[in-house]
């Protein structure tokens, strides 16, 4: 459906779900670089290094015709390295959407309660 920018809509589809949290809940994640390059150098370079050993022994690879063909350093296509950046912070805007939510949540379920008593 996307051709070539199906990865990158797939990423742009995670940017849409996930930092409208930022806003909506004022959680202050996008706002506070430090942590955010933090968890980024905490899980990517690991995984960077996973994916170009698995592409250059050809265990996965990534489909031409869904990428848009820009390889960057070790062989890793420049979407996936969007990705480890991309996917942490949605990680980290979900966890602290659900943190900040969570209150809300158990006071309805506590009003619920006392309504049924």
């Amino acid at each position: 459906m996307f051709g070539t920018w199906s990865y990158m809509a797939m990423l742009g589809f995670v940017v849409v779900a996930s930092f409208w949290l930022e806003f909506a809940f004022g959680l202050r994640v996008l706002r506070d670089p430090k942590r955010l390059i933090k968890t980024i150098l905490a899980a990517s370079p690991a995984f960077v290094l996973w994916d170009a050993y698995a592409i250059a022994n050809d265990h996965w690879t990534f489909g031409k015709g869904l990428t848009l063909g820009i390889i960057g350093p070790l062989g890793v296509p420049l979407e996936e390295y969007l990705f480890f950046i991309v996917i942490p912070i949605a990680a980290i805007l979900t966890l602290e959407g659900v943190k900040n939510f969570l209150p809300t949540v158990q006071q309805w379920i506590a009003k619920i309660k006392a309504l049924k008593a």
